[in-house]
């Protein structure tokens, strides 16, 4: 199985979580981020203003591929947005980006945020920090 990983989970494993660093090794080769959340986590290296944070997310990319939000996930959130809108239920557009990007990949989704991302269909969801 492979995994796209949410910004919190890749924070938690900036932080050295030496539990989920094993979940990490042991998941090597097949652990995906977004560039959603590669651009959030840019966002946390920066308000530091830390060139240490910055390097550990340098090191952290290295080791993973990342994937382009794209034309096939743009079509997906709206797909996804829009099946959700006409059920009232409402999701913050980032993490909706994260999903779609899931979905259009095939990835379970890895992140400890599971009450938004439980409420997309199709969407298999992983806490590696649940205890």
């Amino acid at each position: 199985m492979s995994y796209l990983l949410d910004t919190d989970i890749c924070s938690h494993h900036l932080k050295r979580d030496y539990a989920l660093a094993h979940r990490f090794n042991q998941s090597g080769g097949r652990l995906y981020l977004s560039t959603v959340s590669l651009a959030e986590l840019h966002v946390w290296g920066y308000r530091r203003n830390s060139a240490k944070h910055r390097i550990l997310i340098a090191e952290l990319v290295g080791s993973l591929h990342v994937l382009a939000f794209d034309e096939a996930c743009a079509e997906m959130f709206g797909r996804i947005k829009g099946s959700l809108s006409r059920r009232g239920i409402v999701i913050p557009p980032v993490d909706l980006m994260i999903a779609a990007t899931a979905r259009v990949h095939g990835l379970t989704l890895v992140t400890h945020n599971t009450a938004d991302f439980a409420r997309v269909p199709e969407l298999e969801v992983e806490d590696w920090l649940a205890p």
